[in-house]
């Protein structure tokens, strides 16, 4: 699926967006659509926005210039009730998982129904099962976080995302630190995931390799702006000296190695 056939399909769309921390512009002008049931990879060298556009796309901060619509709204211009609706339609997997560490993978499976939805015990019961059998852990409801692999931990992490049906999920460096057979395993359930359940997913990664296998189309982050976008596959052979860069892992390039204090950028 190629995000950019058609803005008409999108899901999301991230237009003219640009945001600062003090003094440092972070994106400048950044344009992406996120197509309806794709899985859509934001990727680039440490420090250039990954994450802070996924933060921009839920409304937990605020651009300073450009816009991101979601099914047609605008979210800078809902109010505090409206962005809390948006929100309860976003799963989010954070980086290390972040399981709550004295609680069961149940409850922390289970802690968004109850906090967000009116359900019976059995109701909640039934919808945690159905995650964790989803994600291979049936049966692992008493185990308690610190019992787990990486690997388990993060796909208790995924079951917890769409515990609640959203129509989107996002992704922060799901593949950190986990080992090629949990990676493979969590890429393959992400993608499995998505089409299930008729998802729309962004991944914020690095890992150039497992993403070629797992999305639909790509967007490359270098200096605030959009150096390059297509599949994975495609943009190894990318013009874009930035993009050829980090795609294919070169030391030498246009993104340094050492922080650069003007910009307060790093790689």
């Amino acid at each position: 699926m190629q995000a950019t056939e058609s803005s008409a399909e999108a899901l999301i769309k991230v237009r003219g967006l640009t945001f600062r921390r003090g003094q440092r512009r972070v994106l400048n002008h950044v344009d992406m659509d996120i197509p309806r049931g794709s899985v859509v990879a934001i990727m680039g060298p440490s420090g250039v926005g990954k994450t802070t556009i996924l933060k921009l796309i839920a409304g937990q901060l605020q651009p300073d210039a450009g816009s991101v619509t979601i099914n047609g709204k605008a979210v800078t211009e809902l109010n505090r009730r409206e962005l809390f609706a948006l929100r309860e339609d976003m799963g989010f997997l954070l980086q290390n998982g972040a399981l709550f560490t004295d609680l069961t993978v149940f409850e922390n499976v289970a802690t968004p129904l109850r906090e967000h939805r009116r359900l019976s015990e059995a109701a909640i019961a039934a919808r945690v099962e159905e995650k964790l059998h989803a994600v291979g852990l049936s049966g692992t409801g008493d185990l308690m976080p610190d019992a787990l692999s990486g690997g388990m931990a993060r796909r208790v992490a995924l079951a917890r995302a769409v515990v609640l049906n959203p129509s989107i999920v996002m992704f922060d460096e799901p593949m950190a630190g986990l080992d090629p057979i949990a990676v493979s395993t969590i890429n393959q359930l992400i993608r499995q995931t998505n089409d299930d359940l008729g998802l729309t997913s962004i991944v914020v990664t690095h890992d150039v390799e497992q993403m070629s296998r797992l999305v639909d189309y790509c967007y490359i982050i270098a200096d605030g702006r959009i150096a390059g976008q297509g599949h994975p596959d495609e943009l190894r052979d990318s013009d874009n000296p930035a993009v050829k860069q980090f795609m294919n892992g070169h030391v030498d390039g246009p993104i340094p190695f050492h922080y650069d204090q003007a910009s307060g950028a790093a790689s």
